[in-house]
């Protein structure tokens, strides 16, 4: 069953049993059971050649940093390796129920963030791949995440299966309910600070409890002002950004083009700036650029082009800080080739505005020398970590009913819920096939990974052996 097919169905404006009854229909085509299936093909392409493709388009003397972070573990190998999943599910059965996907759905990439109301609320947090597709791809690459999250925590697959039962059901249950929501209640349901503290009985022990209070205080501390000291040093030349090369420097030239980088920054700006609703644009002009320094950024997104740029106000006690990253073709784009945008930047903020509702109240998109994105850098943003003081084995049960919630209200807010809901059913059949993939994928990760490790000591892939 095709999307246009989908499309055409939803068009009719169909109650809301006939919604489900359509889901239920698609497993017709496309049975709960065959999401379990995953077959190496002989012919698949290696997980090396992908990523030296990718790095073509990345700025060179950082792609050995990026390699270096996902040599680090099989799930920072995952995290950086969108690619390479993307090529493996496109071979693989899965329904045509089309959302707005995140396209690089992992247990860390959820965490807090501010609305354009400044209200505080759980989501997933990372839009560089985002694209429309098939539901099933962001439940695959999660669950398959826990599951290789499960084995670094040094936990059994039984406590892994139980991890993505544990998504699965949440993720199934909220869907259910919300294909009751009205449209424009659903636009307005979040999962904000007071649902989260208050659905604590249900969702999380006391352990769960402390550590998700804990992610709430420390999140309500970056706020522009907060986060002013960790950033911003006094300079006879005036407030400058704290450098730690090579990660955060300032750079005078691009390592692309040689182009002047304040050059670039102001043909983004100005782009930017109309990308804007009038009252922000207007917002946005009473503040003065101060400083910019070049950043390298996460896993996955190392190589691509990064800034951040701190401006100020009324003085200094009226900071504001955004990040400028570089929005290059989604992972998802050879595989869902219907979806055409003239702008990548324009593609990862719709993307994101249709997943979390009410996002950032400064994002926008540009375009200099590539396509960016722009948002603030750290106003009330607070991200997940695993292991360490982040997620352990002892609150992962409770957080893991937490991603499944949060996955359905972004593919509820830019799907159709009572399709997905009507497909996924109240039992446990999605629950099993997602166990049963999972548990495939962790162990084809696990080969590539060490695929990879090989590749860096016969130095066909670059690494530096620095701690970055």
């Amino acid at each position: 069953m095709g999307s246009s097919l989908y499309n055409s169905f939803l068009s009719k404006n169909p109650s809301h049993q006939e919604r489900l009854d359509f889901g239920n229909s698609i497993r017709k085509q496309t049975s709960r059971s065959s999401l379990a299936e995953f077959t190496v093909k002989n012919n698949r392409q290696t997980p090396i050649d992908i990523l030296l493709t990718q790095a073509k388009s990345r700025i060179p003397p950082f792609i050995p940093i990026r390699h270096a972070r996902m040599a680090v573990n099989p799930f920072a190998f995952f995290r950086g390796g969108a690619a390479i999943m993307a090529k493996d599910l496109a071979g693989v059965p899965s329904p045509a129920i089309t959302v707005q996907l995140c396209g690089d759905m992992h247990v860390s990439n959820f965490g807090f963030f501010s609305t354009t109301e400044h209200q505080l609320v759980f989501g997933i947090n990372d839009f560089d791949e985002t694209l429309p597709g098939n539901f099933d791809w962001d439940l695959k690459r999660l669950t398959a995440s826990a599951m290789i999250v499960s084995q670094l925590l040094g936990q059994d697959q039984v406590y892994g299966e139980a991890i993505v039962r544990n998504i699965c059901t949440a993720y199934r249950n909220s869907l259910h309910q919300y294909a009751t929501f009205p449209y424009v209640d659903l636009k307005r349901s979040y999962i904000d600070e007071k649902i989260l503290l208050s659905s604590t009985t249900h969702y999380g022990k006391t352990v769960s409890q402390k550590y998700l209070k804990k992610l709430i205080e420390k999140t309500r501390k970056n706020t522009n002002h907060g986060v002013l000291d960790k950033l911003i040093e006094k300079t006879p030349h005036g407030p400058r950004f704290i450098e730690h090369p090579p990660l955060i420097v300032h750079a005078d030239v691009s390592i692309r083009s040689g182009a002047k980088i304040s050059e670039l920054l102001d043909e983004v700006l100005q782009t930017y700036t109309k990308s804007l609703l009038p009252d922000r644009q207007h917002l946005l002009r009473r503040y003065k650029l101060i400083d910019w320094v070049r950043k390298v950024v996460g896993v996955g997104s190392v190589g691509t082009a990064c800034w951040a740029m701190y401006f100020e106000g009324q003085d200094a006690d009226d900071p504001l800080f955004l990040q400028l990253k570089e929005a290059q073709k989604s992972v998802l784009a050879p595989y869902f080739p219907s979806n055409k945008f003239q702008n990548e930047g324009k593609r990862v903020i719709d993307g994101q505005a249709l997943i979390q509702g009410a996002p950032d109240l400064f994002l926008g998109f540009g375009k200099a020398e590539g396509h960016f994105y722009i948002r603030q850098l750290r106003d009330m943003k607070g991200g997940i970590s695993i292991g360490g003081d982040g997620i352990n084995m002892e609150v992962f049960p409770d957080f893991a009913k937490l991603f499944g919630w949060a996955l359905a209200n972004a593919h509820a807010r830019s799907g159709d819920p009572a399709v997905l809901a009507g497909y996924c059913g109240k039992g446990e059949g999605l629950d099993d096939a997602m166990v049963k993939f999972s548990i495939a994928y962790s162990k084809q990760n696990e080969v590539d990974y060490d695929t990879f490790l090989r590749a860096i000591q016969s130095g066909k892939i670059s690494s530096t052996t620095e701690n970055f």
